[in-house]
């Protein structure tokens, strides 16, 4: 049943993915959206249930605010390495904001080993009961469709060619399936659930925040990026009320 459902996140991923190809004309739209709908995660749904599973806190912090804390400064750290690199060998040389490609596809596959969480949170929900299993399934289901938007757009973002967003999301897509199949071989521990969500949305706060928003509005500081950014928070606001 759980494998069952989880087909459903498939088929929303892909749908997230090929809106974000659609709208290329409309690239600043396209990333106030997808930024938008990042900090929605994070704020509205990642991070509370990260608090929630993890529980235990490490000289006066939650867990999870630390592994928040240090999800941001490892993305920043890789993101600057990389682009010192690519500066050292002149590779940024005459391409204005250039961006590091490997940074994109790391990204991408952070994103993937969230979906795969979706789906191992799907089959864990459904060996408790039925009620829970779909609950937890709508949330899912729900919330890909802009797992697959991001994962194409922050692909692409980073300069990765086509094919490579497309793989991504491909695989982003697999994951939750794979994830809700593997709950019938293994479990894994609610605290330590929570510590890995509480890294990946400190590694996708500072996505939005330092990357995605800022390239939004470099080339179209226009009102209706910022109302793209409003209302993708505003959606995922939406999908956790009416989960929840």
């Amino acid at each position: 049943m759980a494998v069952f459902v989880a087909l459903g996140a498939f088929l929303m991923t892909l749908a997230g993915g090929w809106t974000a190809q659609r709208v290329t004309d409309r690239r600043h739209l396209v990333l106030g959206l997808a930024g938008g709908l990042m900090l929605g995660v994070v704020g509205l749904d990642l991070l509370p249930e990260a608090l929630r599973a993890a529980g235990r806190e490490v000289f006066g912090v939650p867990a999870a605010l630390l592994l928040f804390v240090a999800g941001f400064l490892l993305a920043h750290l890789v993101e600057r390495t990389l682009a010192a690199r690519q500066a050292a060998h002149g590779g940024a040389e005459g391409q204005g904001r250039h961006r590091a490609p490997e940074v994109g596809l790391a990204a991408a596959g952070a994103m993937v080993g969230h979906s795969a969480m979706d789906g191992v949170a799907i089959g864990a929900a459904f060996q408790v009961g039925n009620g829970m299993g779909t609950a937890v399934a709508l949330a899912v289901i729900a919330h890909d469709f802009a797992d697959g938007f991001n994962t194409f757009t922050i692909t692409s973002l980073y300069g990765n060619a086509r094919r490579r967003a497309v793989a991504m999301l491909v695989a982003d897509a697999c994951a939750p399936v794979l994830g809700a199949l593997s709950t019938a071989f293994f479990h894994i521990p609610a605290p330590v659930l929570g510590c890995y969500l509480g890294l990946f949305g400190g590694v996708l706060l500072y996505l939005a925040a330092a990357e995605i928003l800022p390239e939004a509005h470099h080339e179209h500081p226009a009102r209706s990026t910022l109302l793209c950014t409003v209302a993708g928070v505003a959606f995922i606001w939406l999908v956790v009320g009416v989960s929840g």
